[in-house]
């Protein structure tokens, strides 16, 4: 039996029943709109449900044309697009699992200039003014929510989950911050909630008693003017009688300016609310946003503050999350490290979803195993990112697979971005690695620098080289000055840092060098600490004022930390297109000075010499980090590819070193694995 009892435990609805407790949560990965996309989300939500999970919730579908996310997205509301989406339930059916549509009507969200919303406003997140609905528009987008579910029954999903949360259409009525309206859809509580209700009235009239309605209830919105607790309260009291079966949690609308799912926020940091809300309703209530772990599963429910458990992204990671939690190998599961940089960055980048620390995630397609055409004697030097993903994949596809590595573990950069506060996380795909290279029975060669005369003298079949990166060292005078530190050095070899501090070079090393800095090395990390995270963010667990936000207390920086560029765009343009803003915020809330367009002059005695554009300036540092690029360290391969035959690949930072990108370096090896 497994130890999360509670985990699989079934949950009874009376005409229906879950098989356990846990939900993958909404996520639109692109494929919706792709080509042969139902086939390809066939095939992704069937993964799923072969690993167990008990209920699926489908990325938003729009009710009609004025609620896509943007003009070509998907929508459900004909009998013609019904048998396309039978593709996707009978692939869930056929492992005892049970799906729900998402119906999204995005509102003022829409990237389109059709958009349209309570009343006319423009969100922060849209380049188009939304119109204000005619209450004509409003009978008629009530019934295409009634509609798009009844076509969804028909599909063969075992219910819908309405989404009234993350500051779409339905959040929109219940808001002052965007219904200024003065007929009987605005003004009072009651008025701004008679959307919401009429709309899952009108679903439930439509599909009949025995089908799953969920309705996404926006319990923090995270912003001005956003819904007062009681305002929830009074929604989530009327639900039950409205039609639903279920209450989901949502957590912000994707205009606050708090960090909720991103790999900073502390795991389940938000299920507090949905025990609050648990207490005052008869329903199943749903917790979300940043759990991951079945430890953290099991407790939520043991303690009894939420009913169910949704999860997204760990989804991703790893499709069978739940089969190993049921068979008590937890530490094989591959650990969603909430980045959001192959998952959220690339839908806002209008590209196919998938998971940094598990690529195969929306191209199960692609990956299928095919049996082995010959098995060969792999050799992959380097137990960074790139050597591991493709170490592990090749022996999982039956290859003898030798793993070298010159220092005494594995990780590569990884070991370095574990050390930053906030991505604590990175310590779980190590320990999923290792985990993984047992399971696959790699064979580990730590302590073991590999040199040509070796390679020349090997067996292997194949050779590949994953020898990562060294940072790249700039041409300024006095570089070599005692003073000077490489980041490695800093995070890694943790050599001693004066207490007044210059960063060279403001990309993602910079950002994550200057947040190690700033924090205080004797205590732990605050990233750690839920109060800490609430009051470095504003948010208000006393829930005194609409919105649930309060003046930020940020802490000071450690140390005083200049971060320096030559270019003169923003700091750290390139980071995560859904991160980079909390990054750039924790920084200027620390209190760290951002320095663009300067000219390194030199370094000495007095510190780093600078030209700016107010003149000749010296910083009187006790320490400059070099956080300014890397080299690749490949030379290894290009001597061995140029003395033998044999087939030599090179990957990761080893083959590009621009910029560290664990992402690009995990795919490339495990595509590497796949055509051997």
């Amino acid at each position: 039996m497994s130890k999360y009892q509670k985990t699989f435990e079934p949950l009874d609805l009376g005409f229906t029943q879950l098989k356990n407790r846990v939900i993958m949560g909404s996520m639109h990965t692109g494929l919706e709109e792709a080509k042969n996309g139902f086939q390809k989300m066939a095939r992704f939500y069937e993964e799923r449900a072969k690993g167990g999970v008990g209920l699926i919730v489908t990325g938003g579908i729009a009710p009609n044309f004025q609620g896509r996310t943007f003009p070509l997205a998907m929508q459900l509301s004909f009998p013609w697009q019904v048998k396309k989406h039978k593709l996707i339930t009978d692939a869930v059916h056929k492992h005892d699992g049970k799906i729900c549509l998402q119906i999204l009507h995005t509102g003022r969200y829409a990237y389109s200039p059709f958009a349209v919303s309570a009343s006319s406003t423009k969100s922060p997140i849209s380049p188009f003014k939304a119109r204000a609905m005619t209450k004509l528009e409003i009978r008629k987008t009530i019934f295409d929510f009634a509609n798009c579910a009844k076509m969804a029954q028909k599909a063969g999903y075992d219910g819908v989950e309405i989404m009234g949360s993350e500051g779409y259409l339905i959040n929109q009525f219940l808001c002052k911050r965007t219904n200024h309206r003065k007929d009987e859809y605005g003004g009072s509580y009651e008025n701004r909630m008679r959307f919401a209700l009429e709309v899952i009235r009108a679903v439930r009239k439509k599909v009949g008693e025995n089908f799953i309605i969920i309705y996404r209830l926006s319990m923090l919105d995270l912003v001005d003017q956003g819904s007062s607790f009681p305002e929830v309260i009074e929604l989530a009291k009327k639900l039950k009688d409205a039609g639903v079966s279920i209450v989901n949690t949502g957590i912000g609308w994707h205009e606050a300016r708090v960090p909720t799912i991103a790999t900073m926020v502390p795991r389940a940091a938000f299920t507090w609310i949905s025990e609050r809300v648990k207490k005052e309703i008869d329903l199943p209530i749903v917790t979300t946003n940043r759990i991951n772990t079945p430890e953290v599963i099991e407790d939520i429910l043991q303690n009894n503050q939420a009913d169910l458990v949704s999860m997204a992204r760990p989804f991703l990671a790893d499709p069978h999350f739940l089969l190993k939690a049921q068979k008590d190998q937890a530490h094989l599961i591959n650990t969603c490290i909430g980045c959001n940089q192959a998952c959220l960055d690339h839908i806002f980048k209008n590209k196919i979803c998938s998971c940094l620390v598990n690529p195969k995630a929306c191209h199960e397609t692609e990956f299928d195993k095919k049996s082995l055409r010959e098995k060969k004697k792999v050799c992959v030097i380097g137990a960074g990112p790139s050597g591991l993903s493709c170490a592990i994949e090749a022996a999982n596809l039956g290859h003898d697979v030798t793993l070298y590595e010159k220092s005494n573990e594995i990780g590569g950069q990884f070991n370095i971005a574990k050390e930053i506060p906030g991505k604590e996380e990175f310590h779980e795909t190590i320990r999923y690695f290792k985990s993984m290279l047992e399971q696959e029975k790699v064979k580990i060669k730590l302590n073991t620098e590999v040199d040509l005369t070796y390679l020349q003298n090997s067996q292997y079949d194949v050779f590949i080289f994953g020898t990562g990166v060294i940072p790249r060292i700039p041409k300024i005078n006095g570089i070599d000055h005692k003073k000077v530190l490489t980041y490695q050095e800093v995070l890694f070899q943790k050599k001693p840092v004066g207490k007044k501090v210059a960063l060279i070079g403001a990309g993602g090393i910079g950002f994550d060098t200057a947040e190690f800095l700033a924090h205080d090395p004797n205590k732990q990390s605050d990233s750690l600490n839920k109060e800490e995270f609430f009051n470095t963010w504003g948010i208000d667990t006393e829930y005194q004022k609409p919105g649930a936000l309060k003046p930020k207390s940020s802490p000071k920086a450690f140390r005083e930390i200049y971060l320096l560029q030559r270019k003169t765009t923003k700091h750290g343009k390139y980071l995560g297109k859904t991160t980079g803003w909390i990054h750039r915020q924790s920084l200027k809330d620390l209190g760290i000075k951002m320095l663009g367009g300067v000219e390194y002059q030199g370094i000495d005695d007095q510190g780093l010499h600078l030209k700016t554009e107010h003149g000749n300036e010296t910083l009187d540092v006790d320490n400059i980090i070099l956080c300014a690029g890397q080299l690749s360290v490949n030379q290894l391969y290009e001597d061995f590819k140029n003395s033998d035959q044999r087939d030599t690949y090179l990957i990761g930072g080893a083959k590009l070193a621009e910029e560290i990108d664990a992402k690009r370096a995990i795919k490339e090896g495990v595509e590497l694995a796949h055509s051997l």
